[in-house]
């Protein structure tokens, strides 16, 4: 166990986290020339195209120094706020963490709430300074920030360059001499955290997990404590760039598990293995996640509703934070009501559930959860807005507020801060980090965070702001429930709960929108927006009219009167049968109102 150092690296997105990793991989010799590529750990098409990481990847590498072999244990985590759920669980499994801070961008908001992360978990702190190669790096400016950050001292700091591989093999040195071994007990009860898992068609599911105390032998009957379930470990192993089969996986390592399991309900992220015969006890400390942002995922075709429901389980195994649960609609049938962990997520959830399971799905306008209060005490929880209860049952609706960190140059400060408080945002801090650098701390509504606010703030900041948020409770708002009217019947998918003050506005916006959006009928169509009874905002598209005159030339006035009134009755029929195709483009336009 000496031998053994377990590892993440963390850092803000676009850092250089994966292309360091790929360094590390080359430079102890786990990778050949041959295989290797750009982002290795990155395997989803999705991760290459956009240049991010989306899920935790764990490897394991072999070193030697000064004579000595170790074993190196290493997760790659990614840097956004939406998938920080992974960070928190690969941090779970580490004793040390590599730091790295962008040598020309310098110290953002998510290396900030990173760092915090590894530290509630005490875990060594190595920090990088990486691209320290980039004509545009400024060394010893950031040098400062990380001294000011951590209260380390100046010759801790290590200079890397991932692109050119400076610097590694000190990175190497620190992560053996620095970063404690891993503790326990070989002789005690077993006790495996699960910190991932995925899906394979083939094998079932594989659970990767890392060994506090005991060992696992091959063929051993193991036991699932959360779940109660016990197996036969078929295969266990330890994660080479391809998975490596072993006899037996001992005290401290990571490496993964293939028992047979088909069903997804019967792997839980944070959940304990232990051996049937000698069960030790549950490990603590690994918190559930909470879904921030909630949308509607529905099949196109309703006949595809089982089919969703199947690639919707296998996307769970592999993405734990997503949550879901099924209902139904008015406009658009059976789905589901997804919880997801904000905007970046969702998206990627939408997409990866198009290329690797074919489905093509329609997703509802995204809000969040909110509290209605009754006037007979009873308090319900609302996650869509067409469960909240009759308006006049209601004594006084909560929404729930988050504080967000947003880190920005000095010159963008006005137009962040008006931003901010035109989403509801007060504030309540304001730090200078260095000369040009703020930290802006708000306290702000969650339900107006997760239309465009990160956009907007990237495109006023022109990409330097970074936005880092978590939630702090729950907190009396007048809302109202905004409902769109499409001929007369309302719409469920895209009702809103929305501030009374933000109401009209936003009601007017979304029926131009729609205006352009929905195509033209044989019929006129009114969309409408109402609170209540009460119409507050009107848009009409206009019928498609064929020109029924144009037979007759000449003649008298009332021959062309009686069939326009002929044609204004048949529109008026069709109009009251006749129903509206809404394109999925429709859904998304809340989204995109202030383009």
């Amino acid at each position: 166990m000496k031998q053994i150092r377990n590892f993440c690296i963390i850092a803000h997105i676009d850092h250089g986290k994966s292309t360091l990793a790929d360094r590390l991989l080359e430079y102890t010799n786990t990778i050949s020339k041959r295989e290797m590529q750009d982002q290795v750990l990155d395997d989803m098409d999705l991760e290459k195209e956009r240049g991010i990481t989306i899920k935790s990847h764990a490897i394991q590498m072999d070193y030697e120094y000064k004579g000595q072999k170790y074993v190196l244990n290493l997760i790659d985590t990614p840097g956004h706020v939406d998938f920080s759920y992974e960070v928190s669980r690969s941090i779970a499994a580490c004793e040390g963490a590599l730091l790295i801070v962008d040598a020309a961008q310098g110290i953002q908001a998510q290396t900030i709430s990173n760092l915090y992360l590894a530290l509630e978990h005490d875990l060594e702190i190595i920090p990088i300074m990486n691209k320290i190669d980039l004509p545009s790096a400024e060394p010893e400016l950031v040098k400062d920030q990380i001294v000011d950050l951590l209260g380390c001292k100046r010759e801790d700091i290590l200079s890397a360059s991932g692109k050119t591989g400076m610097g590694v093999h000190e990175i190497l040195h620190a992560v053996v001499e620095r970063i404690p071994p891993p503790k326990g007990e070989e002789t005690a009860p077993l006790q495996a955290l699960i910190f991932d898992s995925v899906f394979n068609s083939f094998r079932g599911i594989i659970a990767y997990f890392r060994i506090y105390n005991g060992q696992i032998k091959k063929g051993e009957k193991v036991k699932f404590v959360n779940t109660g379930m016990e197996y036969n470990a078929d295969e266990i192993g330890v994660l080479r760039l391809k998975p490596e089969p072993r006899d037996v996986v001992k005290t401290g390592d990571v490496g993964y598990i293939i028992s047979g399991i088909k069903e997804a309900k019967e792997v839980k992220v944070g959940d304990t293995i232990t051996g049937s015969s000698n069960p030790g006890e549950a490990i603590k400390g690994f918190e559930d996640v909470k879904p921030m942002v909630f949308a509607g995922i529905y099949p196109v075709d309703t006949e595809d509703f089982e089919e969703l429901r199947y690639s919707m389980e296998k996307l769970q195994l592999n993405d734990a934070s997503l949550t879901w649960e099924p209902e139904s609609s008015a406009a658009l049938g059976f789905g589901f009501r997804c919880g997801f962990l904000g905007m970046l997520h969702m998206e990627i959830v939408q997409e990866r559930l198009e290329r690797e399971f074919n489905m093509t799905v329609i997703t509802t306008v995204p809000n969040v959860s909110y509290l209605a209060h009754k006037t007979d005490g009873e308090t319900v929880v609302v996650n869509n807005p067409t469960d909240l209860p009759d308006p006049g049952r209601i004594d006084y609706i909560e929404e729930p507020y988050i504080k967000s960190n947003i880190i920005t140059k000095s010159e963008f400060i006005g137009p962040v801060m008006s931003l901010c408080i035109e989403k509801r945002g007060q504030i309540i801090n304001q730090n200078y980090l260095t000369a040009d650098r703020v930290e802006l701390v708000f306290e702000m509504p969650l339900g107006e965070v997760v239309f465009d606010f990160f956009d907007r703030l990237k495109s006023i900041s022109k990409g330097y702001a970074s936005f880092d948020y978590h939630p702090i409770g729950m907190k009396q708002s007048d809302l109202a429930k905004l409902d769109i009217l499409l001929n007369g019947e309302p719409v469920d998918a895209l009702s809103a709960l929305i501030h009374r003050s933000n109401a009209y506005d936003f009601g007017k916006k979304i029926c131009e929108k729609l205006k352009e959006l929905i195509p033209r009928q044989q019929f006129e169509i009114p969309i409408q927006a109402a609170i209540g009874a009460k119409i507050i905002a009107r848009e009409t598209i206009r019928a498609i009219r064929k020109d029924v005159t144009a037979k007759c030339y000449g003649g008298d006035i009332s021959r062309k009167r009686k069939l326009l009134e002929k044609q204004k009755e048949g529109k008026k029929r069709m109009k009251q049968v006749g129903s509206v195709e809404i394109p999925q483009s429709a859904f998304m336009a809340v989204l995109k109102l202030n383009d």
